[in-house]
C-alpha cells in the first residue's frame, strides 16, 4: 500500500509538471525579432542589438508560428494534430487547438481578431476565434498555404494547384478563384495590387513576382527577381523580397524599382523589417543577417533551420 501511494504521488507530480510546461518569460515592453527554427524545433528571440533574449526549445515538431496581438504566440506543425498558444509574458501555455494533422500555415487577421489555419490533408481553411475556439471551415483547392488579408477578404494560395482562393472572412464564403501558377508562394499587398511569388515547377524555376489586380485577379505586370522569390516583408516605403534559389535579397520601391540588392545567406526563406534593419534568415547556414542599406551590420548564429521570422515592435 505504501509503494502504491508513492507511485500515485510521483504520477501526479509528473502530470502537474506536464500541464504547467513553461518557457522563459519575455517582458511585454521588449521589442524583438524571433526566429522559428524547424530542423531542431525552437523559437529564439533577439533584441535590437542582436542579443539573445530567450530560447524556447521544443519537444514537439513545430514548423511554424504567428504572433497573436502583442503577448501571445501560436505554434503549429504539419505533422501535429494540434496547435498551441503560449503567453509571451509568462511563457505559459494558454490553449490548445484541435487542428488535425496537415496544418500548412497560420494567419492572424488583426482587425477581425480571427485565426485562420490551412490544412493540406483536408484541403480546408479553418477559422478560430481569439480564444482558440473553432468557428467554421471552408473547402478549398489542393494544398492551401500562403495567406494574406485585406479589407475583409482573405487571399489564399493553393500551392499544389493553379488556383488562388478569395474568401470573405466574415462568413467564410468563397468570393472568387483566380488562375495562378503551380507552386506559387509568398504574398504582399501594395495599394490595390496583390504581389505573388513562387518556386516554379519542375525544370522551370520561377524568376518573377507577379502583380495581380485585387479586384479582378488580372495580371498587371511582373518584376524580375530571380531565382524563386518566396519571402516578402514591407515597410512604409519599400518592399524586401528574398529569392531562395539564388540567395538574393532585393529591396524595391513600391513601383518595383530596385533600390539595392545583395547576395545573402544560404537558402534564405524568411525576411523581416526590424529596428531599421532588414533581417534575413539563412536556412542552410543557420544564420540571421541584420542588414542596412545593402551592408551586413551583424550576423547571428541560430538553431538549425530558421524558417520564419516574427517581429514585435515597441509597445
Amino acid at each position: 500500500m505504501k509503494y502504491k501511494m508513492v507511485y500515485i504521488i510521483v504520477f501526479v507530480l509528473l502530470l502537474v509538471g506536464c500541464t504547467n510546461e513553461r518557457f522563459q518569460s519575455i517582458n511585454t515592453h521588449q521589442s524583438f525579432v524571433a526566429s522559428m527554427n524547424i530542423v531542431e524545433p525552437s523559437l529564439t528571440f533577439y533584441n535590437r542589438e542582436g542579443e539573445l533574449i530567450a530560447d524556447w526549445t521544443f519537444e514537439k515538431a513545430y514548423t511554424g508560428a504567428i504572433l497573436l496581438q502583442q503577448d501571445r504566440v501560436l505554434l503549429y506543425g504539419h505533422q501535429l494534430a494540434e496547435a498551441d498558444i503560449y503567453e509571451l509574458s509568462s511563457g505559459k501555455k494558454l490553449d490548445t487547438l484541435d487542428t488535425g494533422i496537415g496544418t500548412t500555415n497560420a494567419y492572424y487577421a488583426e482587425n477581425e481578431q480571427l485565426i485562420f489555419l490551412t490544412n493540406s490533408r483536408t484541403n480546408k481553411l479553418m477559422r478560430y476565434n481569439l480564444y482558440g475556439e473553432p468557428d467554421g471551415e471552408l473547402a478549398l483547392r489542393n494544398y492551401p498555404m500562403s495567406m494574406i488579408a485585406h479589407k475583409g477578404l482573405l487571399y489564399i494560395v493553393n500551392y499544389k494547384d493553379t488556383s488562388l482562393s478569395v474568401v470573405s472572412m466574415q462568413d467564410l464564403a468563397l468570393q472568387a478563384e483566380w488562375p495562378i501558377e503551380k507552386s506559387s508562394h509568398g504574398l504582399a499587398i501594395i495599394d490595390d495590387t496583390l504581389l505573388i511569388g513562387g518556386h516554379g515547377e519542375g525544370m522551370r524555376p520561377n524568376e518573377t513576382v507577379k502583380l495581380l489586380d485585387l479586384a479582378s485577379g488580372e495580371v498587371l505586370s511582373t518584376w524580375s527577381m530571380p531565382l524563386m522569390p518566396i519571402g516578402f516583408a514591407q515597410s512604409e516605403n519599400e518592399l524586401a523580397i528574398v529569392s531562395h534559389g539564388s540567395n538574393m535579397l532585393y529591396v524595391a520601391e513600391p513601383t518595383g524599382k530596385i533600390k539595392w540588392q545583395l547576395e545573402i545567406g544560404a537558402n534564405p526563406f524568411a525576411v523581416a523589417y526590424f529596428n531599421e534593419h532588414v533581417v534575413v534568415a539563412g536556412y542552410d547556414d543557420h544564420t540571421l543577417y541584420f542588414i542596412q542599406q545593402g551592408q551586413i551590420d551583424q550576423t547571428i548564429p541560430v538553431d538549425r533551420g530558421p524558417f520564419q521570422l516574427l517581429v514585435r515592435g515597441d509597445s
